[in-house]
C-alpha cells in the first residue's frame, strides 16, 4: 500500500485536527505559565522553580528529537543491529553530563554556557566566542527541526509540492515564536514536558501492540524480522561495515554523539531551571531513565516496522526511513493512530525548536548584548529580556527560511552535524573551565573558534556535502576528507588547541580559580532560586 495514498485517505483533516488541539492546549498553558514572567531569570530559567522530575521529564522532551523518534527507528527497520547504535550513543552520551558537567555547570553558571566560561576569564572576548558557538550549535539543530518537519509534513498530509511544504514549515516555526515569546523559558519547559509524555505514552502504545502480536516475546519479534528480510537485520555491519572508512565513520560518529550532548547549549541552559545543583543531579537521573525507556522502545518499533510493513516498503515511501514510525501506525490502528504519531511528531519538532530558540535568544541578549556590547551595565532590567524577545523573532525567522531551503536534507545527518560542532567547540572548554587550574583566556578561544572553524572546515570537504549520490552537492566534487562525521579529528584538536592557547599565554587567575571550584563544588554563593 503506497503511503501517500494511504495517508491522503481521510486522514489529513484528522492529523491537523489533532495537532490544532496539542497546539490550542499547549498555547493555553504557556499564557497561564507568563503570568509569572517579570525578570530576566523568569523568561531565561523559569525562576528556577521546576523540581528535579519535572525537569528531567523536560529534558527528555527537549532531546528525544524528531531524528530520534523518527530517524532512528527508521535506522533500526532499515539496517537493523546498526541503527540501534544511535540510541547506544545518544544514551551513553549522558553519563558524561551526570559525572563532569550537571551539577558543577548549576552552581557556577546564571543563564548561559557563557556565565560558566566566563567566570575566571576576561568577559567579553570569552562570552562573545561562547555566544559564537553556541548560535552556530542551535543553528545546525534547528535546520534539521525544521527539515524534519518539511518531511513529515510530506508524510502526513500528502502534501508534497515544495510551497505547501514551505507553508508548513512557516507555520510550525510562527507557532513557536509565539511560545518562546509569551511563556519564556517556563512556558517553553511545560510544552516540553506535554510533549515528552505523549511521545513516551505514543511509544509505549506502540511497542506493546507489536509486542502483543508476537504474544508479548521479543525473540518471537526478531525471527518475524528475519523471515520478513534475512539473518543480516540482526548482524552487525549493514549500515557501517560495508567499505574500509565505514567503520572509522561509525567510531567518528560515535565519539561526536557521546561527547556533543555534554555540550548541546539547550541542554545545558535546563540545568539552570532547578533550585539547586542536588535537583540538576536528579533531573539528569530522571532524564536517563526516560531516555534509556524510550530508546528500548524504538528498537521493538524500528524491528517491528520490518516484521510488519518490511524495509523496502519503507525505503520507498516518501521520506524513506523517516517513514517507518509512521507506517507502523498505519498498520497497527489504522488512521487514527498515525494521526496520534503524526501529532506527537510534529509537537517534538515543536518543543525542540522552541527549546532551542529560547536557548539562542538568550546566549546572544545576555552575553552578547548584556556584556559585550553594554559591558554588563544594561540600565533597564526588562532590557534584556527585551532584546531576547527580539533575537528569538530573528531566529524563528532565519529558522523558517533555513528549514525551507533543507528540506530535502537527511535529518540525522544534519543533528550528527549539531553534535560534532558542540563536542569540539563548546565541550573541551567546559570540562578545561571547571577542572584545569591553569586555563585560561586565550585558551577558551583558541578551543572555540579553532573547533568551530575545524569541524565547519572538515564537514565542508566530506562526503556528507558532495561527491556521492546522497550528499548535499551531488553533482560536485570536493570531498577530500574521508569521513561523513568529523569528530574522530576535531574533538582531539580542539581539547589540543585549548592546551597549547593556554600555554602560550601568562594570564591565569588563581584567585578566581579557587573561588569557582569551591562553589561549583558545594554551590556556595550560586544562583538561587526566585520563588513567585
Amino acid at each position: 500500500m503506497n503511503l501517500a495514498a494511504g495517508v491522503a485517505g481521510s486522514s489529513p483533516a484528522l492529523n491537523i485536527s489533532i495537532f490544532g488541539l496539542f497546539v490550542a492546549v499547549t498555547l493555553v498553558i504557556v499564557l497561564r505559565a507568563s503570568r509569572n514572567t517579570k525578570t530576566a531569570s523568569d523568561y531565561y530559567a523559569a525562576g528556577r522553580a521546576f523540581t528535579g522530575p519535572q525537569n528531567g521529564v523536560a529534558i527528555a522532551g527537549d532531546y528525544l528529537s524528531a531524528a530520534s523518534f523518527l530517524g532512528i527507528a527508521g535506522a533500526i527497520a532499515v539496517y537493523g543491529y546498526d541503527g540501534f547504535l544511535y540510541s547506544i550513543g545518544f544514551l551513553v552520551a549522558w553519563l558524561v553530563a551526570l559525572l563532569l558537567v550537571a551539577e558543577l555547570l548549576r552552581n557556577t553558571g546564571k543563564f548561559t554556557m557563557g556565565d560558566v566560561l566566563a567566570f575566571r576569564m576576561r568577559q567579553r572576548p570569552v562570552r562573545a566566542a561562547a555566544a559564537t558557538s553556541t548560535l552556530a550549535v542551535s543553528f545546525f539543530y534547528l535546520l534539521a527541526q525544521m527539515a524534519g518537519a518539511g518531511v513529515l509534513v510530506s508524510l502526513l498530509l500528502g502534501v508534497s509540492s515544495g510551497v505547501g511544504q514551505s507553508v508548513v514549515i512557516a507555520v510550525v516555526g510562527v507557532v513557536m515564536i509565539i511560545y518562546v515569546l509569551v511563556g519564556g523559558m517556563k512556558g517553553t519547559t511545560w510544552v516540553q514536558i506535554i510533549k515528552a509524555v505523549l511521545l513516551i505514552a505514543g511509544a509505549a502504545l506502540m511497542t506493546v501492540w507489536v509486542l502483543g502480536k508476537y504474544g508479548l516475546n521479543l525473540s518471537a519479534l526478531l525471527q518475524g524480522a528475519v523471515d520478513r528480510s534475512s539473518e543480516a537485520v540482526l548482524n552487525p555491519g549493514a549500515r557501517y561495515g560495508a567499505t574500509g572508512t565505514s567503520k572509522i565513520d561509525f567510531l567518528s560518529l560515535g565519539l561526536a554523539l557521546v561527547l556533543g550532548t555534554a555540550g548541546l547549549p539547550h541542554v545545558l541552559m535546563r540545568f539552570y531551571t532547578v533550585p539547586t545543583a542536588k535537583e540538576a543531579r536528579r533531573s539528569v537521573v530522571w532524564a536517563i531513565a526516560l531516555i534509556g525507556l524510550f530508546y528500548l522502545f524504538t528498537l521493538v518499533l524500528g524491528y517491528g516496522a520490518n516484521a510488519l510493513v518490511g524495509a523496502d516498503v519503507i525505503r520507498k515511501a516518501p521520506g524513506s526511513e523517516n517513514a517507518a514510525a509512521p507506517l507502523l501506525a498505519l498498520e497497527l490502528g489504522g488512521p487514527v493512530l498515525l494521526g496520534f504519531i503524526a501529532a506527537v511528531a510534529f509537537a517534538t519538532i515543536l518543543a525542540v525548536v522552541a527549546g532551542l530558540t529560547i536557548t539562542a535568544s538568550a546566549s546572544f541578549a545576555h552575553d552578547i548584548y548584556a556584556n559585550v556590547i553594554k559591558k554588563g551595565k544594561v540600565d533597564d532590567p526588562n532590557g534584556e529580556v527585551r532584546v531576547a524577545r527580539i533575537t528569538a523573532v530573528v531566529i524563528g525567522a532565519v529558522a523558517i527560511v533555513g528549514g525551507i531551503l533543507a528540506k530535502n536534507q537527511n535529518v540525522a545527518f544534519l543533528v550528527a552535524l549539531a553534535f560534532a560542532v558542540a563536542a569540539s567547540a563548546n565541550l573541551p572548554t567546559i570540562l578545561y573551565s571547571l577542572f584545569w587550574k591553569r586555563f585560561n583566556t586565550s585558551g577558551a578561544l583558541w578551543s572555540i573558534y579553532g573547533g568551530l572553524a575545524i569541524t565547519i572546515t572538515l564537514i565542508v570537504f566530506s562526503p556528507a556535502v558532495s561527491g556521492t549520490s546522497k550528499s548535499m552537492l551531488p553533482n560536485a566534487n570536493f570531498d577530500w576528507f574521508p569521513l561523513q562525521n568529523p569528530g574522530l579529528v576535531s574533538i582531539p584538536a580542539s581539547f589540543l588547541l585549548g592546551i597549547v592557547g593556554t600555554l602560550l599565554s601568562k594570564e591565569h587567575d588563581e584567585r578566581k580559580h579557587a573561588e569557582m571550584e569551591v562553589r561549583s563544588l558545594t554551590g556556595a554563593g550560586a544562583e538561587k532560586a526566585t520563588a513567585h
